[in-house]
C-alpha cells in the first residue's frame, strides 16, 4: 500500500498475518519476548490496550523508519478476561463458560513509528448458542484451541457452528480490526 512504511508484525498470530496480506500490507514478522501480564484494576479495554503497548515497547529504539503493529485480543464474558488456555481440559472449561452466552472480543492495538506510540482497541460483541459439551470437546481436540483467546477462531467449526451473530468487526473477533488499522496506518504521517 502506498504512503505506509514497511510494517513490523510482532505477532506470531497466523491469522494476523493473512488479515495483513489481504490488506496488501508489506510486513515482516518479528517477534521479542514480553511478559503479558498486566496491573490489577484495569479494564478489558485497557488491559488489551496495555499489553498490546508493552509489546510494542520492546521494540522502542531498535528501528529504521518502519512501523511496528503489536495487538492483544481478550475475550471478555460476565465481567471475566478469557486469555489463552493453558491445556486442553482449560479450552473446554473456558467454551463451556461462554457457551449459550453474549461476549465481547477486544483487541488493542499498538502502532509504534518514529518514537510515537498509538493506542487504540475495538470491541465486538458475539453471541454464542447452547453448545453441547460434546460439540466442544470435538472442537478442542481437532482444532488448535490453545493459542486463541477464550479457545476458539470464528473461522473455524466451532465459530462457524456456533456463533448466532456478532455486533461489530468480524475482522477484530479474527485478531486485527482492519477497518480502524487501516485508517491510522494512512494517517500516520500526518
Amino acid at each position: 500500500m502506498n504512503n505506509v512504511p514497511k510494517i513490523i508484525l510482532a505477532s506470531k498470530s497466523p491469522r494476523r498475518q493473512d488479515l495483513l496480506r489481504l490488506m496488501d500490507m508489506e510486513f515482516e514478522v518479528m517477534l521479542k519476548d514480553v511478559d503479558e501480564s498486566y496491573p490489577d484494576g484495569l479494564t478489558p479495554q485497557e488491559v488489551a490496550v496495555y499489553i498490546a503497548r508493552k509489546k510494542a515497547e520492546a521494540f522502542d529504539g531498535t528501528l529504521n523508519g518502519e512501523v511496528v503493529l503489536t495487538a492483544d485480543t481478550i475475550v471478555c464474558v460476565d465481567g471475566l478476561i478469557l486469555g489463552k488456555p493453558e491445556t486442553p481440559d482449560h479450552a473446554v472449561e473456558m467454551l463451556q463458560t461462554l457457551s449459550g452466552k453474549v461476549h465481547q472480543v477486544i483487541t488493542g492495538v499498538c502502532l509504534l513509528y518514529k518514537g510515537r506510540y498509538n493506542n487504540f482497541f475495538d470491541v465486538s460483541e458475539v453471541f454464542f448458542r447452547k453448545l453441547s459439551d460434546q460439540e466442544i470437546k470435538s472442537y478442542v481436540a481437532e482444532y488448535e484451541p490453545l493459542d486463541k483467546a477464550g479457545s476458539y477462531g470464528i473461522q473455524e467449526r466451532i465459530g462457524l457452528i456456533g456463533i448466532e451473530r456478532i455486533n461489530g468487526s468480524y475482522t477484530n473477533v479474527v485478531g486485527l480490526p482492519t477497518e480502524k488499522l487501516y485508517a491510522q496506518l494512512i494517517n500516520l504521517n500526518k
